[in-house]
């Protein structure tokens, strides 16, 4: 399905999430492209697998266009081989307040020590109230981008980047 993805991205700073979520799934998730803001995804979990094309976000990285289709795990396991390296490890918390989902990111691997949440919108210039977890706001930084996370890993940053 395609459509227009608006999120905005938020550092966490504490670990209440794991206590507030209402389930959680590890995730391997690769890059087959990712170049001028286009990038071509492969997501699994232990049952589920996505192909994601996403297209260049907008200035402030708040939106961008989104084709997802879910595809067998077997085809996903085949296509792992030509994604860029590094995988992206992490385990996904799903945390429901008031009114939205927020999904906590905790990376593993070369990106260990990021913590990230996402929230959806329904439009750009909707707010949604924040969970006490939440920190710096991060959307218009694409370093905290997945498929940036592949060309420099959270484990090389400078204490600058943090």
């Amino acid at each position: 399905m395609t459509q227009q993805e608006i999120e905005r991205k938020y550092l966490v700073c504490d670990d209440s999430y794991r206590r507030l979520a209402k389930r959680s799934v590890r995730m391997t998730q690769g890059y087959i492209c990712a170049q001028s803001g286009r990038t071509v995804r492969l997501r699994l979990t232990d049952d589920h697998a996505w192909l994601t094309i996403k297209g260049p976000s907008t200035d402030d990285g708040l939106s961008r266009l989104e084709f997802e289709q879910e595809i067998a795990v077997a085809d996903g396991l085949r296509l792992l081989p030509l994604c860029l390296p590094p995988l992206i490890e992490k385990r996904r918390y799903y945390v429901d307040y008031e009114g939205h989902t927020f999904e906590v990111d905790e990376f593993a691997g070369v990106n260990a020590g990021l913590v990230v949440a996402e929230v959806e919108l329904q439009s750009a210039d909707e707010e949604a109230k924040l969970p006490t977890f939440i920190g710096r706001e991060v959307t218009s930084l694409p370093r905290y981008r997945n498929a940036a996370l592949i060309t420099h890993p959270y484990s090389q940053w400078s204490d600058d980047e943090r």
